[in-house]
């Protein structure tokens, strides 16, 4: 084995999985009347849930970001995702899984406060009020829209994914924070996509000695 492998490795056995934070996840839209529901643009990040006083990835093993990321942050949890921007998705799972990755850019984008009374938007509040008095956090609030109409989503999502989006997530507010697959949250996408568990973590080669070079994954279905 390369020596240089090592800090990924030693990285994995010292940081185990905590247990998996129970988050919210979201089932397919399908055309069906979403009137005055919360829209939302679905960022292409890696999710991550903070839970007070570590962030954790959906399989609930903790990030390291780099020293000084998480000052400010609240000490109630929230769920989000890490995200750089637009078409940055290769870049920013990267960098948040390597042990000495590049988090310049990244940020906490925020879509619920899960322990927070009141509707989606009144638990949101809470984030923006707590953003105010801490400006320099490394979280940004994901803007919501209340939906006009079935027209409203899909021209949204065309404009969205114009502008280099990949999708829109639908939320009806009233409803509270719960954890497992809802049907009040809804995820809109052009093309099909699938969701997994991520098993396994392999090293890198090569150039990519020392980082996080492949995962493995299993779907739904057991494969």
């Amino acid at each position: 084995m390369k020596t240089a492998a090592l800090p990924l490795l030693l990285a994995l056995l010292l940081h185990p999985a905590l247990a998996a934070p129970d988050l919210i996840l979201a089932e397919t839209w399908q055309g069906q009347d979403t009137s005055g529901w919360a829209m939302s643009e679905k960022l292409d990040g890696v999710r991550a849930y903070w839970d007070g006083q570590q962030l954790l990835s959906r399989a609930g093993y903790p990030f390291r970001p780099p020293a000084g990321f998480l000052a400010d942050y609240p000490p109630w949890p929230l769920d989000g995702e890490l995200y750089r921007g637009r078409g940055q998705f290769e870049a920013t799972s990267a960098a948040v899984r390597a042990v000495d990755g590049d988090w310049r850019g990244i940020n906490l984008h925020v879509f619920d406060v899960p322990q927070a009374t009141g509707n989606l938007y009144q638990r949101l509040a809470t984030l923006d009020t707590w953003l105010r008095e801490h400006p320099q956090a490394r979280i940004r609030l994901i803007a919501q829209t209340p939906v006009k109409n079935r027209e409203h989503i899909t021209s949204t999502l065309k404009t969205i994914e114009q502008q280099g989006g990949e999708g829109l997530m639908l939320r009806e507010p009233n409803q509270p924070y719960h954890g497992g697959r809802s049907p009040y949250l809804l995820k809109v996408k052009s093309a099909p996509d699938a969701e997994c568990t991520v098993v396994a973590h392999h090293p890198g080669k090569g150039k990519h000695t020392g980082r996080l070079g492949a995962i493995t994954c299993e779907n739904e279905h057991g494969r």
